[in-house]
This record gives structure tokens, C-alpha cells and sequence, in this order.
């Protein structure tokens, strides 16, 4: 079905904006909430996640190395069972990638294109990936090679030039109670990290799928490295100001002015997040797709390409009623959402294919 092959170096550059696109403008503010001063240690105990979700991925890749998560499931759970499971998680992908263009299209429409119609910022993003993901998983792998490092360059940059606006007072006083408030500040970025077991529908199409692991565990360090940069920066230039902005980094940003000249670099955050963004529409996007293709027994997942975008743009639109509602579901809801998706049923589908896998050993012996 999938002819294309990727490299493990190149999953790893795709998972990146795959987590961090729709991360970096909300989890400062979000993870501020509870942790305060203390939200950039929340990335760090939230990364665990990450690391945990990846290993998941790989064993199960190791165990079924020509299948994806929606296949190995009716390998695992059997035929009803695994079917029933399965497309669950096509309607979970369908849900969760709808979410995510609504989070791009609130961020455009409400910080720039004010009087543009939501539709047609969704649908025009929605236009761009369906053309990537048409293109095949090559074609996603070579798009986040060039866009990635573009990227975290002007991101770092951003960073780099608010140097002397920062105030290394506002991150005192340090785990002023305890713990606590970072392990709480991490319940939400722990669901973003938990996006990870996407991978399972890249691995059985590596080139180098031993190192499959190794380049995840990297993504996941890049990732949480990048989190908590982002804390830091925020806290150090807004103190106790990020709990209330929606978007820190855009406020951030705001505060750049060198010599009255260099100054107002919002379009610069608005390039970073519509590239960020269109890498991981795509990803989920092309996720889907070859999952609901593998489900339906077909021969090819492009016939599914517009269709499915046309029902990504619905979800988008239909997702939340307003940018308040969606922060409160993703503050609250999504956590348990995402990780009964992306952690407890991958843990459960590992430990039932650890133990058929030794029962089976076992016949073998005993027949042998």
C-alpha cells in the first residue's frame, strides 16, 4: 500500500513539529496554571510519557514488524475485537486531527486574520497537507527535512533576541511547594508527549528500522529540550503573566525591539506556527488515512485522501463552539482522552501480545 520508505533520522525530524507545533504557543500558559514558577520542570516529568510511549511503539513493531496499529490489533485482539478497536482509533485520529486544525485555525483567525471566515482557514490548510499526504510518506519525510530546521531556527532566534528583556527573578522562589505543582503542571503536556505512538504507522517503513528506537528516544529528548526552553523564556520575560495570556510566545515575541528598528516580529511567530502546523496536520492526516486504507482491505489510501479531508474540515469546524471552550477541553479533558488512546490500550495490546508470544514459545517447545 505504501511504497514509500523513510528514514529513522527523518521520523524523528517529522515527530518533532508532530508534538510541538500546537505545544509551544499553549503550554506555557497552560502548565503556568499549576505549576507557576516552577513550569519548566512540568516538560520534564512530562517527557517519561514520551520515553514510555515510544518503547511501547517499538516492542509492538518488533513483534508484528509489517504492521501498523490498526493491524496488529486484530493480530492481538483477535478479528471482532481488534476490528472493534481499530477503527476506535480511526474515529480517535479523525477527533484528535480535527482538534488540532481547530487549534491552528483559532490561533490564525484570532491573531491575524480576524475577519476571514474559519472555513477557509481550515480548508486551505486542510488543502495543503491532503497534496503531502497524496504524495506518500517520502514526500512528508522530505517536506519536514526543509521545514524543521528553517523552524527552530527562527524559533531560537526569537529567544536569542529577548535576552536582554529577561528578569531571572521571576523563576524563584524554586519548588517554593514542593513537587507538586510541576507534576501537576505536567498532566497535560504528558498527553502531548503520549502523541508518540503515532510512530507505529511509520516504523514497518523504515529503512533502518533497527535504529527506529534510538531516533525516537532522540525526538522525545529534542522535544522535551524545547518545552522547557520555551517555559523558561516565557516565565523569564512574563513571570507571573503566563497563566493569563493565551499565547505567551506571541506576547514574547511583542517585547522584541533592537535599536527601534528591528521590532513587531509576530509574522515571524505566525510562520513558525503555520509551518509547524501544516508538519503535523499532515502527519496525523496521512496517519488516518493509510489506517482507514489498512481497515477497508484496500489496495490504496489516496482514493481516501479528499474524502477524509473534506471530514477533517467538519471536525475542525464542529470540535468547539469558541477558543474557550477548546482550552478548557484540552486543560481538563484531553488528558484522560488522549491517554487512554495513546498509553493504557497500547500497554494493554503489549502485555496480551508478551503473553501469546510466550504461550506460543511454549507450544513449540513442547511440540518440539
Amino acid at each position: 500500500m505504501e511504497r514509500g520508505k523513510i528514514s529513522s533520522i527523518q521520523m524523528a525530524i517529522m515527530m518533532n513539529p508532530a508534538i510541538l507545533a500546537t505545544v509551544l504557543m499553549l503550554v506555557p500558559a497552560i502548565t503556568a496554571k499549576h505549576a507557576k514558577q516552577d513550569l519548566w520542570l512540568s516538560p520534564i516529568w512530562a517527557s517519561v510519557t514520551g520515553f514510555i510511549v515510544v518503547y511501547i511503539a517499538y516492542r509492538l513493531h518488533k513483534l508484528y514488524p509489517k504492521d501498523t496499529l490498526i493491524q496488529f490489533s486484530e493480530q492481538i485482539l483477535g478479528k471482532i475485537i481488534g476490528k472493534i478497536i481499530a477503527a476506535c482509533y480511526l474515529l480517535y485520529y479523525l477527533h484528535l486531527t480535527g482538534i488540532i486544525i481547530r487549534e491552528y485555525g483559532e490561533f490564525v483567525s484570532g491573531t491575524f486574520l480576524h475577519l476571514t471566515p474559519m472555513v477557509v482557514v481550515l480548508g486551505s490548510m486542510v488543502a495543503v497537507s491532503a497534496f503531502a499526504v497524496y504524495g506518500g510518506l517520502e514526500v512528508i519525510g522530505r517536506c519536514s527535512e526543509i521545514i524543521v530546521p528553517v523552524v527552530l531556527l527562527l524559533y531560537l532566534t526569537i529567544f536569542i533576541l529577548l535576552f536582554k528583556d529577561l528578569d531571572i527573578n521571576h523563576m524563584f522562589p524554586i519548588l517554593e511547594n514542593g513537587l507538586k505543582p510541576s507534576l501537576l503542571g505536567s498532566v497535560v503536556p504528558q498527553s502531548w508527549f503520549s502523541e508518540y505512538i503515532v510512530i507505529s504507522f511509520f516504523l514497518p517503513y523504515l529503512t533502518d528500522q533497527e535504529k527506529g528506537l534510538k531516533w525516537g528516544m532522540l525526538s522525545v529528548l529534542s522535544v522535551m529540550f524545547i518545552m522547557v526552553i520555551t517555559n523558561f523564556m516565557t516565565l523569564l520575560l512574563l513571570g507571573k503573566l503566563n497563566s493569563v495570556v493565551t499565547y505567551p510566545v506571541m506576547i514574547a515575541a511583542r517585547y522584541i525591539s533592537i535599536a527601534e528598528f528591528f521590532e513587531h516580529l509576530e509574522a515571524v511567530v505566525m510562520a513558525i506556527w503555520v509551518a509547524g502546523a501544516f508538519v503535523k496536520i499532515t502527519v496525523f492526516y496521512y496517519a488516518l488515512v493509510l489506517g482507514m486504507a489498512q481497515w477497508l482491505k484496500l489496495s490504496d489510501f489516496r482514493p481516501l485522501v479528499l474524502p477524509t479531508g473534506l471530514l477533517l474540515i467538519l471536525m475542525g469546524k464542529w470540535s468547539a463552539a469558541s477558543l474557550q471552550e477548546l482550552a478548557h477541553f484540552l486543560s481538563l479533558t484531553a488528558p484522560f482522552y488522549l491517554l487512554t488512546f495513546q498509553v493504557c490500550l497500547p500497554v494493554i495490546m503489549l502485555f496480551i501480545a508478551l503473553v501469546k508470544n510466550r504461550l506460543n514459545q511454549k507450544k513449540g517447545k513442547t511440540a518440539g
